[in-house]
This record gives C-alpha cells, structure tokens and sequence, in this order.
C-alpha cells in the first residue's frame, strides 16, 4: 500500500515522491547549469501565469533568483524555509512533509523545528550529483505546495532531458 501525501487532489503518494528523488540525479551542476534551470523555471512559471519566486542555491551559495508578477517577499521566504528543511533532511521539502503526516501528526507539531525558519511544504527540491550526493536545492513559492511540487520536478525532468 501506497500512503499519499495530503488529501490535495493529484498529491504525489510518499513512493512516488521517493522515486522522484532517485530519478532526477544530476551529472553535475554548475553555475552555467543553475542558470539554464532558472531559465527553464521562469519559462514553465510564464506558460503557467504563476506568481512565483524561485530560488538555486548550490553550497549555501544563491545561484539564481527570479522573482515573477504577483509574487512577494512573502515568497522569498518561504522558498527559503523550504530550502532549510532541504538542507537538513536531504530531500525534498513535500517528501518531509508527507513522511509526518504519514504518521498522523505535522511537521510543525513533531519536527521541533521553529516553523518561522523550516517549512515542510512542497516547493524545494534537492539537487543532487552521481557520485557526490546533495549539493543544493531548487525552490519554487507562490502556488499550492502540490503544484509547486510539481513545477520543480518538471523542470528537473526537462533539465535533465536536454
């Protein structure tokens, strides 16, 4: 049995979210290759009309940030709560989140974790390397976490494609 996520419509199941993560490891990511996936971001966000800020950081270090109309700096923020639960439990931020309420409690209830500074809501995605594991994260905010979600593992899975 699959446990889902959330009770959102099209919510990913927490085997299909783990299975993203297997699939969508990169060969290597540099500062050309965080550019172009910005690039790609900004595209899918403008088809779609989402207000969204989006934000790459590889080694604690910011490699791209858009920010699209409609989006504030509410949004910034909470790309980078998203991008800390990244940082500490080495997946992605709607992983974390699912895997709490797959056990009948919340991340902000059970995490310990201040909730102004950590956000397990989906929207950041780690980016890891063959051979090198985690080295940063993509984060979107500005949708609903499931659509969020949903953006960045399209984008990752166009990245990866070309």
């Amino acid at each position: 049995m699959t446990t889902t996520s959330s009770d959102a419509p099209g919510a990913p199941t927490i085997d299909e979210l783990e299975e993203q993560e297997r699939r969508l490891v990169l060969p290597r990511f540099t500062y050309d290759d965080a550019w172009a996936l910005g690039g790609l971001l900004v595209e899918l966000a403008r088809e779609r009309r989402a207000p969204v800020a989006i934000d790459i950081t590889r080694n604690g270090q910011q490699l791209f940030h858009a920010a699209l109309p409609g989006s504030t700096p509410d949004n910034d923020a909470w790309t980078a709560r998203k991008r800390r639960v990244v940082e500490r439990y080495g997946c992605s931020s709607y992983l974390v989140g699912s895997r709490f309420r797959a056990k009948g409690t919340t991340f902000e209830a059970s995490s310990r974790l201040d909730p102004d500074t950590y956000a397990a809501h989906g929207g950041a995605f780690p980016l890891a390397v063959e051979g090198a594991g985690v080295v940063g994260t993509v984060a979107v905010s500005g949708l609903p976490q499931v659509e969020d979600h949903a953006l960045v593992v399209q984008a990752l899975e166009r990245f990866l494609a070309a």
